[in-house]
């Protein structure tokens, strides 16, 4: 048994017909980025797996790691008209939406122009996004939920798709600012990016250090993501896979029967945590070449899809425990 989202019928197939064509785009997709990032399949299949979904991703690493690189290689390969964001301490929020100005005609009658800011992107690059003020981290919540903004009280539409990729430092916290809850909850998952292995650290001190870089280069055009971001909406997803994400997001919860919840978690994911699950899953099977996600796609998106959607309790963290030790746990009981 399948449960399948309302969409428009679609014969078994076309759905195969139209994910063979996907396979071989994300499979072009996948070398593009590969020719620029050494390494790091995971953070490049979790990122890309968060775009193909239709949603934004936080990239948490220290330093040196390419988080930027790789923002700006996924901008290029899927031909996103992309705009990036230096996140400071006084950053404000028409920095980022625009503003209106008043200008003067010929006549001498007066009126305001809005002019947009760089959020009206189809990839914007959020850097270094917890040096901002909490009044500028909310001038992003409606952009990454609703894909508009309100300026004057008129609203300004957003390019489509828009997807925003926000880098943090989990290090240096002198100067940053906590970010909302809220607005974390916006974040489809959080990609974690760790040192490479020592054969792809080799690699870039070969490649990276010489007179001329690695370029990347575009292989894809925004509406063919687009197109592939609706047939991953349209892929069925077994009943298995709706009761692990059920049970997965639920467990997670404080006062929901589960020991290891209730001692160390204060708050748990909502339901928009199991949205995320149920698109991750999808686009994680298309981007392995299945037509269909499996309990296995769960357990491994678990981690990036709830750490950042759940709080541990001060005891909790003054025993050392963590959200992703704590995840790891609830993942292998599904």
């Amino acid at each position: 048994m399948s449960v399948m989202i309302k969409e428009s019928p679609i014969s078994e197939k076309d759905m195969v017909a139209q994910a063979e064509k996907a396979l071989a785009d994300i499979s072009r997709v996948r070398n593009g980025v590969g020719r620029v990032i050494f390494g790091q399949e995971s953070v490049v299949e979790r990122t890309l797996v968060a775009l193909l979904a239709g949603g934004h991703a936080l990239l948490v690493g220290v330093p040196g790691l390419a988080k930027t690189k790789l923002v700006e290689t996924l901008g290029i390969v899927l031909g996103l008209d992309s705009r990036r964001i230096q996140f400071t301490p006084d950053l404000m929020p028409s920095d980022i939406l625009g503003s209106e100005v008043m200008e003067q005609d010929e006549f001498g009658k007066r009126s305001f122009r809005f002019i947009s800011g760089p959020i009206f992107a189809q990839l914007l690059m959020a850097d270094e996004i917890n040096r901002a003020s909490p009044r500028t981290q909310s001038a992003l919540l409606q952009s990454m939920q609703e894909y508009h903004v309100t300026i004057a009280g008129v609203r300004h539409d957003l390019p489509s798709p828009f997807h925003v990729l926000a880098t943090q430092n989990p290090l240096e916290q002198e100067g940053t600012y906590p970010l909302p809850e809220a607005q974390l909850d916006r974040f489809l998952m959080q990609v974690d990016i760790l040192y490479p292995e020592i054969e792809a650290e080799r690699r870039i001190l070969l490649e990276t250090t010489g007179i001329e870089d690695a370029k990347a280069e575009n292989v894809l055009q925004p509406a063919r993501l687009k197109d592939i971001q609706t047939l991953i909406r349209r892929m069925p997803v077994p009943e298995s896979v709706v009761e692990a994400i059920l049970k997965l997001v639920r467990s997670a919860r404080p006062g929901q029967g589960n020991a290891d919840t209730d001692k160390h978690v204060a708050w748990g994911p909502g339901p928009r945590a199991s949205q995320a699950l149920t698109l991750c899953t999808r686009a994680r099977a298309l981007y392995d070449g299945r037509l269909a996600p499996s309990v296995d796609d769960v357990r491994a998106l678990a981690e990036p899809v709830l750490q950042h959607r759940m709080a541990l309790t001060f005891a909790a963290r003054a025993e050392g425990t963590t959200v992703r030790d704590l995840v790891a746990k609830l993942a292998k009981g599904i």
